[in-house]
């Protein structure tokens, strides 16, 4: 749990090591301190208490103990150094914003756990509240009058469960949401929780959208690409849906898509450059195209500048050169439009 808790430099953690070693080698006493000064650093705390990959040291204010929680072992301490102000910050004592934003890279098993360490933060509603809206921006359940004994805490253990069923078998997965009460069978509502969820895999995920079309149409909605370069708006597009490793009728499916909603959120730039739907689709095929020309290591020779541009006008009569070598650039500093 602590791994995914806190991550730390190499240099911190030494320090957290030596502060710990020091600690424990303070327990025998003024002689049996100063002999384990003196006799360097080679005589450190038992190797049973930590590792040497100790990534912070998350301590309980029991009275009796540190909890080392990148190993799970519980480690004695006097009473009169229980007492004493530890230098480790309680979760407990930051902000909420920082709090949730910690907890939220934590799956459910982990909360249960940090739960059972922090009993105020287990039982807080409105952290499980900030959790679940964190992870899955948008559930049909929070638009509706919630009953009496609703916990969030319960609903974060249900989406987790559902994203994990989705992520074996999207069928099922969309079945236990709406079993449970979270989603609603409306293409808008599944639309909007696909975009506002990081926790579904991209594999799966297109493999529902391309069964979805009504779903697809609804997401591809909620995509703004207004005042975008257009190679950059191809790669905030592929980020959300996925495209597939081979060409087929999905993938024009999907440009095609693209294409139409690009135009609607740019209708200026579309005028000034005489783009359209049919010139757009066309750039976006060439430029992955060239994406793969450019990043593939089997490709020996690689397109040009000038045989882009030339190539692209061919199919592309009203675009002119300085806009498609803008397109090429774009590809040769960035790199890959759907990677």
């Amino acid at each position: 749990m602590g791994q995914a808790l806190w991550r730390l430099p190499p240099r911190q953690q030494q320090q957290l090591q030596e502060e710990l070693a020091d600690r424990l080698a303070e327990r025998g006493g003024g002689g049996r301190q100063e002999q384990g000064r003196d006799a360097g650093s080679q005589k450190r705390a038992p190797q049973h208490c930590y590792r040497p990959d100790i990534y912070q040291l998350l301590r309980t204010r029991s009275g009796d103990g540190i909890l080392l929680s990148t190993t799970g072992m519980w480690c004695p301490l006097s009473e009169a150094e229980s007492k004493e102000p530890h230098g480790f910050i309680d979760l407990e004592m930051l902000p909420p914003e920082l709090g949730i934003t910690i907890l939220s890279y934590l799956n459910a098993t982990d909360l249960c756990l940090a739960g059972c360490v922090w009993q105020g933060l287990g039982n807080d509603e409105y952290l499980w509240q900030g959790l679940c809206k964190s992870t899955w921006g948008h559930c049909s359940i929070y638009n509706r009058r919630l009953p009496a004994g609703f916990s969030y805490r319960r609903l974060y253990l249900q989406l987790d469960e559902g994203s994990l069923t989705f992520n074996a078998n999207p069928q099922e997965g969309i079945s236990y949401f709406m079993s449970k009460g979270i989603l609603v069978d409306h293409p808008t509502e599944l639309a909007k929780f696909i975009f506002y969820t990081r926790r579904l895999n991209w594999k799966m995920l297109r493999i529902y959208l391309d069964e979805r079309r009504d779903v697809l149409d609804e997401l591809v909605k909620l995509h703004n690409f207004s005042n975008q370069f257009l190679p950059n708006a191809l790669r905030d597009f592929f980020r959300h849906i996925h495209a597939p490793e081979e060409r087929g009728e999905y993938l024009e499916t999907l440009i095609t898509k693209f294409s139409h909603r690009f135009c609607t959120c740019n209708p200026g730039l579309v005028r000034e450059l005489g783009l359209s739907p049919d010139a757009v689709y066309v750039l976006c095929y060439s430029l992955i195209l060239l994406s793969i020309d450019l990043t593939s290591p089997h490709v020996k020779n690689k397109m040009s500048k000038r045989e882009f541009i030339r190539n692209t006008r061919r199919a592309a009569h009203n675009v002119s050169d300085d806009f498609v070598g803008h397109l090429y650039d774009n590809i040769y500093l960035i790199g890959h439009v759907a990677a």
